[in-house]
């Protein structure tokens, strides 16, 4: 029996809470039961850095990794830092949603930067949606990618009727299919009755975020690339032919360095924290299922989510009998036991039917937003980035890190969408995320707003 009787102080479980938790509950991503993050002496080198490489990649996250695979393919000595363990942050954390979301739409773009602008921009977000499936293909990483189809479910009439005007503006400027769900087909595609229509956009996907990363690593390692975990950056010098990278376990030297650290990025890096704002995620993951409660709950064991600026998502296990639930995205709370019973809560309020499942997992990590609701890519004194990826990060995070490795190599597609000259941020943000609660009841306000008309 893995339960254990704690208290809500120390993110543990208090006795009267047993009857939330499975036997078998443990605080951490359900993703690590299939891969679990290796000893950090599996994975690093020496303890001391030292020394030097061709470049120096900050983060070991999918953006991280993917370009340290082709950079080492190209020939290239690439040593790659992190923080924490190898896999510990985001890229094994996050639900495992793939798809082209953006918080701005082609409308909103085309209004304030030009229609050419937006339709790059969402060409560019199907790209990197396609561009997972073939590297997943062409790598033969075995991580459960499907294209399973997204189900947006409206939280009001009115969200309705934006939802379907957004979708079918973008199917205008970029031919993405959608189909209409009314009020009382919704039952077709989950069993709730709290929403008030939606739509299909049957070309989304879904993937084991776990496993796809683990891949990732073993891919890193076979092509010889260095990997440094426990190491955390304190800066980087610059010089006239290369840079100094400062760690905890000493400084390495070289002419290319790339930042990939998104939710986790360290105020050592003061230009870029104040850049990007970091905020917490939370998902729990339910017992084990009978295969027809899940068949009925969603019959079409899509990907799930609702309209709202601050969303509840929803899907199934890719590799077992369970479902997978998310919200309360941005709430002050360090770790995810204490959030568990009102995500629960949450969870049963759309699937009534789920009344009194029991919890087999719950995490939390760092997501990472920017001042304009945009992903960036770009170089800042010599030093290359890609953060801020606002919900976007599997697709992104891969695309990215082959824009970074074609940058450094000066071949192949360079170009991208996102890299434009300004990244903003704010008068005194100086990376620590306080506000993000109240925005995020602001965001709570806003919808309420939008659904009373």
């Amino acid at each position: 029996m893995m339960l254990h009787v704690m208290s809500q102080d120390n993110g543990k479980i208090d006795a009267a809470q047993a009857e939330l938790f499975a036997d078998d509950y443990l605080e951490e991503p359900y993703w690590w039961s299939a891969a679990p993050l290796p000893p950090a002496h599996e994975n690093t080198e020496p303890a001391s850095l030292g020394g030097r490489a061709d470049v120096v990649i900050i983060g070991s996250g999918i953006t991280g990794l993917v370009a340290a695979l082709h950079l080492a393919r190209a020939g290239c000595d690439i040593a790659v830092v992190d923080a924490q363990r190898i896999g510990e942050g985001a890229a094994r954390r996050n639900a495992g949603f793939v798809g082209r979301t953006l918080k701005r739409s082609v409308e909103w773009l085309a209004e304030r930067s030009g229609r050419e602008y937006a339709v790059k921009v969402y060409r560019e977000l199907d790209a990197a949606l396609r561009g997972v499936r073939a590297f997943v293909e062409r790598e033969r990483i075995d991580c459960h990618y499907q294209t399973c189809g997204r189900f947006i479910a409206a939280n009001s009439k009115a969200h309705f009727r934006a939802l379907i005007t957004e979708l079918e503006q973008t199917r205008q400027a970029v031919g993405f299919d959608y189909s209409v769900v009314e009020k009382d087909e919704v039952r077709t595609e989950i069993a709730s009755d709290i929403y008030h229509g939606g739509a299909v956009i049957p070309d989304l996907g879904s993937i084991h975020p776990g496993l796809y990363h683990a891949g990732l690593v073993r891919k890193a390692l076979e092509a010889g690339v260095r990997l440094y975990p426990l190491t955390n950056v304190v800066g980087v010098d610059h010089s006239a032919r290369e840079k100094i990278v400062r760690t905890s376990r000493g400084n390495i030297a070289a002419p290319h360095v790339i930042v990939a650290t998104n939710g986790y990025t360290s105020r050592d890096l003061k230009w870029l924290a104040r850049r990007v704002i970091p905020f917490r995620g939370f998902v729990v993951a339910t017992e084990l299922l009978p295969t027809e409660t899940i068949d009925k709950m969603i019959p079409r064991r899509r990907t799930y989510l609702d309209t709202r600026m601050n969303i509840d998502f929803i899907r199934p296990a890719p590799d077992s009998s369970r479902i997978l639930f998310g919200g309360m995205t941005g709430t002050a709370s360090p770790t995810a036991t204490p959030l568990a019973g009102a995500l629960r809560d949450r969870l049963v309020k759309i699937l009534p039917d789920l009344r009194g499942v029991r919890l087999s997992r719950a995490w939390t990590g760092q997501c990472a937003g920017t001042f304009d609701f945009m992903p960036h890519i770009g170089v800042k004194d010599g030093v290359l980035f890609a953060l801020g990826y606002n919900f976007a990060g599997i697709p992104l995070g891969t695309h990215f890190g082959e824009k970074l490795a074609a940058r450094i190599l000066q071949r192949g597609d360079m170009s991208s969408a996102f890299d434009v000259e300004k990244f903003p941020t704010a008068p005194f943000f100086n990376g620590s995320p306080w506000f993000v609660p109240l925005a995020m009841r602001y965001f709570d306000w806003h919808d309420d707003r939008i659904a009373r008309g």
